[in-house]
């Protein structure tokens, strides 16, 4: 067991129609902007379903400082690749100032209860 990350998100966006295609070009582009500047950045991998139209991120970072890094290293390109759909999240085990920046946001947090 190698123990579990800081913090853990994850999040859904279900693509608005005519949108596929610039999803896809702003999620490589957020990629590229992660892997020169996230230090903390340890899991970001996008899932899109079989038609295209919802995809899930799996999201862990080695604290909510990395998550504060990760969304100013990626600004305005991450707000515009969620911008092309409806996005909901989860985030575990965040800290009490990711919860005040994400308060009026559609995301529920949770707390570990019980691990391995």
């Amino acid at each position: 067991m190698t123990g579990t990350p800081g913090l853990r998100g994850i999040a859904r966006l279900k693509i608005h129609d005519g949108k596929l295609e610039e999803f896809k070009r702003l999620s490589a582009e957020c990629v590229e902007i992660m892997r020169a500047r996230d230090t903390g950045t340890l899991q970001y991998e996008i899932y899109l379903d079989e038609d295209e139209t919802e995809c899930v991120f799996l999201e862990s970072y080695s604290d909510s400082h990395a998550l504060l890094d990760h969304n100013e290293n990626t600004g305005d390109v991450l707000q515009a690749m969620l911008a092309t759909g409806t996005v909901t999240a989860e985030l575990f085990n965040a800290s009490d100032r990711l919860k005040a920046m994400f308060a009026d946001a559609p995301v529920r947090f949770f707390t570990l209860f019980r691990s391995l």
